[in-house]
Formats: C-alpha cells, structure tokens, sequence
C-alpha cells in the first residue's frame, strides 16, 4: 500500500471525520474514510465496507465503541500482519502497542473514561438519535488520534491539534439530533 500524504492536519481529519459521520457513515467508516483520504492511499474505496459491522459497538452490540474500532482498523491496515508468525512477531507487538495506545488515550480524553459504547451511550434512547453529537464528537477525535500515531510512526508531519474537550465543555457544545 502506497502512501502519499506528505503532511497531515489533525484538525482536519477531526473535522472531516465528523462531517462524514453527518453525511451518513457510521463512525467506523467515517473514520476509515477519512485516514483513507488524508494519508492518499491507494487502496480501493471500497475497503470502507470492512468497518461497516463495527457500528454500534460492533452490530448493534454495544460492546466496543465504533469510532475505536474504526481508529483501530485504521491502524492495522498500515502496520497490521497478511502472514502466519506468532504471537511474538515483531510487526503485530508494535501494531498492538499503536492499537493499545489509542484505547488508553481515548479511555482518558472522551467524556467518560470508557471505551464500551453501552457505557458511553448510556444516558440516550439509541431509536431517537440522542446520541448522534456525541458519536459525531468520539469519531473526530479517534480519527484525529490514529492518524496522529500513523504519521508519527510513517514519519509524515503533522500540522493542527487535536480538539479535545472536558466533559464540562463538551456537555456546552451538545445539540438535538437533527442539529448535529
């Protein structure tokens, strides 16, 4: 896989992952879409569909958050394994520890201190859309988050910062579904 992007902005990404996420992708998707688009791969469009059934805490399930696993997607798509070694090969170890260093930094900068949709999502009636601006909010900052590690670890330089908000500030900035 080729990677043409000679720079990132995070501030970007953020914002073009929450708008996708606007548009009618789920935050997976979004995610995917988005480090597609700004790190200029040339992998077919089409690879957005694997992240497809991580929504909603993967199927609707509530359990891992989607824009999570959409940043994780993400990840391992540049630093994942195609071949048989083992749990100690060098390329999975490092890809896990990108992995894992979003879990735990998402863990620590989203309003809750969770990962776990069910627990994010839940003060909202999923039917009626609560939850839409804070999903739309969770999926810019993994996108944001997971491009930040790929280029640290491609070396491409980052320009912007990544918008993170206190639960305080973020609660200022909510909107009514149809307003997100």
């Amino acid at each position: 896989m080729k990677v043409n992007a000679k720079s990132i902005d995070l501030a970007k990404v953020q914002a073009e992952a929450e708008e996708s996420y606007r548009k009618g992708f789920f935050c997976c998707e979004a995610v995917m879409e988005v480090i597609m688009d700004n790190f200029e791969l040339d992998v077919p469009h089409e690879i957005i569909k694997m992240a497809s059934g991580m929504a909603i805490g993967v199927g609707k399930s509530g359990c891992i958050c989607g824009a999570l696993n959409g940043g994780v997607l993400a990840i391992s798509m540049f630093f994942g394994r195609d071949e048989q070694r083992g749990p100690k090969d060098p390329e999975v170890v490092k890809c896990m520890s990108m992995t894992n260093e979003l879990h735990d930094w998402f863990r620590e900068n989203n309003t809750k201190k969770a990962a776990c949709c069910r627990v994010l999502t839940r003060e909202f009636d999923m039917s009626q859309g609560g939850h839409k601006s804070q999903c739309i909010y969770y999926t810019g900052m993994c996108a944001a988050k997971a491009a930040e590690i790929l280029a640290r670890e491609l070396g491409i330089e980052t320009t912007g910062e990544i918008k993170v908000l206190s639960h305080d500030d973020y609660l200022k900035t909510r909107t009514t579904p149809l307003e997100a």
